[in-house]
């Protein structure tokens, strides 16, 4: 049976969600360069692949992604100048995060993941769940309840000691490094070219933020897009990232909605 909404017919659809209690997953990314060696996808990607795998594992469901995000910032993304990064205002996020939520409520839901693969999102899916639930208050709907997740925040410090024996660079300059490129080998190493791995290392920016972003004006920035090298990536680690994830993602939303399986 399909977890994924846009392949079921709404009569399928109306039964599940008739049943009460399940738990309705949205992925929110962008579009954003990763480096020479990534597509420029991996922010919908994982957290959809996420998504799909622990709705298969507690009789979820998932919708399609909102797919493009908030700018892309210097210091966390490489910059919104990069050729290839679609960016969307912030108001856009909040209002299409509101608008589904809002959506899925006047279905009968009651239960929301929204899975952010995208740092420069967090405050916007935050305001837009922060509206709907506002505004659901004043219908009447006063039992919904929502998760935000950034999945990345699962990753425990024993893993971070196998994925980065060297030292772990922090999550900012992780942007198309070790973490992304190893999880995109697990889930499609077709997608991911390690011949073409910049070498460089870690990106010297400053501890503030410079506007406009331009290259000028942010001489520290890595011309591949990269933040730091992926050069210890393997698809070895992807695996011991993602069914990390996976497991703590698991055990948070049986917790949260108190549905069974949480051990």
């Amino acid at each position: 049976m399909t977890v994924r909404i846009e392949e079921m017919t709404w009569v399928e659809y109306a039964d599940r969600i008739g049943k009460g209690g399940v738990v309705v997953f949205v992925p929110v990314g962008s579009l954003e360069q990763h480096g020479p060696h990534l597509p420029m996808h991996c922010d919908e990607v994982i957290p959809r692949a996420l998504s799909e795998s622990v709705a298969k594992q507690i009789d979820g469901i998932v919708t399609p992604s909102i797919a493009f995000g908030y700018k892309s910032q210097p210091r966390s993304g490489g910059g919104n100048h990069l050729p290839g990064t679609i960016s969307v205002d912030a108001e856009v996020v909040i209002g299409q995060v509101r608008d589904v939520i809002f959506e899925l409520a006047r279905h009968g839901v009651r239960q929301i993941v929204m899975m952010d693969g995208h740092y420069e999102n967090t405050m916007f899916i935050t305001e837009g769940i922060d509206l709907a639930l506002r505004w659901l208050r004043f219908d009447g709907v006063k039992d919904m309840k929502v998760l935000r997740i950034g999945y990345y925040e699962f990753t425990s410090e024993e893993t971070i000691r196998k994925v980065w024996p060297d030292g772990f660079p922090g999550w900012p300059l992780e942007h198309a490094g070790v973490m992304e490129t190893s999880v995109m080998l697990h889930l499609h190493p077709e997608l991911v070219h390690m011949d073409r791995l910049p070498r460089h290392p870690p990106a010297s920016l400053p501890p503030y933020d410079v506007f406009p972003v331009t290259a000028e004006n942010w001489p520290g920035l890595p011309k591949s897009g990269a933040l730091n090298s992926a050069a210890g990536a393997t698809a070895e680690k992807g695996a011991i990232l993602y069914t990390e994830y996976v497991e703590g993602i698991r055990r948070a939303v049986c917790t949260e909605f108190r549905l069974r399986g949480t051990s």
